[in-house]
């Protein structure tokens, strides 16, 4: 029996990028006759170059926790009439499983997740790419922007210089250190063994900052209980999964995975 019945989707974004990113996810699935929202998170209101100028100065955002953004994104999801669809990219993966396990969502879809906290990334590209973020020895209330060429590692990877710029240009913004040092906290805590609403793990065999091997992890850690969890891993699929050339054959998975469930 089919258990997805609303056509509401949710999008959650990521860290380093602006809610811009679902633009192209949200015309696709508007265009299967979904309704789509991609709220962006607290203070990240603007573009890519307004949000930019603010750097590193921009206390409210450098102040922002983990904690408050899983809970502005809650509020959106709590705000429809029926339970919507939660569809997550990397941090945002991770703040979609927490949102799952609140029983919020009728169906969850991390994308290339942040892990969820009990899964130990290990994994020296995940390191690599990600340590900056948590601001160690530098100060909390100033924020921190990925350079281009951290970008180009954690990101866009394998894609044409070009194109790793017109990215870089259009998406990548400053980020809250406390936020990325959540998720090594209780709020990025979720119950394994709890049921869920159906939930989808995938994740891209070139992804430097978040790798396959440890988005399979994160799946393993549910304990199969009856509730509907799959994982999919996509070949050539960096971090840039949204907007990488080919991102379509992503949606048409997940499209294909909710009218299945």
């Amino acid at each position: 029996m089919k258990t997805i019945q609303t056509k509401n989707i949710v999008f959650v974004t990521g860290a380093f990028v602006t809610n811009a990113c679902w633009d192209e996810w949200r015309t696709y699935f508007e265009n299967k006759g979904y309704t789509t929202v991609a709220p962006a998170w607290p203070f990240k209101n603007g573009t890519a170059e307004q949000l930019r100028n603010r750097q590193p100065n921009d206390t409210d955002l450098a102040a922002l926790t983990l904690e408050e953004v899983i809970d502005h994104y809650a509020s959106v999801v709590s705000s429809f009439p029926e339970k919507p669809i939660v569809i997550g990219h990397s941090l945002g993966g991770l703040m979609t499983q927490v949102i799952v396990n609140r029983d919020l969502v009728a169906a969850g879809v991390a994308i290339h997740s942040v892990p969820t906290l009990g899964v130990f990334p290990y994994e020296f590209s995940f390191l690599k790419a990600g340590w900056k973020s948590l601001g160690l020895f530098t100060s909390l209330k100033k924020t921190y922007l990925m350079s281009f060429k951290d970008w180009q590692y954690a990101f866009v990877n394998t894609m044409p210089l070009a194109e790793q710029k017109e990215a870089y240009k259009k998406f990548t913004i400053p980020e809250s250190k406390t936020v990325a040092r959540g998720g090594l906290t209780s709020a990025a805590k979720v119950d394994y063994k709890k049921p869920h609403a159906p939930l989808l793990l995938t994740s891209g065999s070139t992804d430097n900052i978040i790798p396959a091997h440890l988005n399979n992890r994160n799946y393993k850690r549910y304990v199969q209980n009856g509730s509907v969890l799959n994982y999919k891993e996509f070949e050539n699929r960096n971090h840039f999964v949204l907007g990488q050339p080919g991102w379509e054959k992503d949606a048409d998975y997940v499209l294909d995975w909710l009218s299945r469930n």
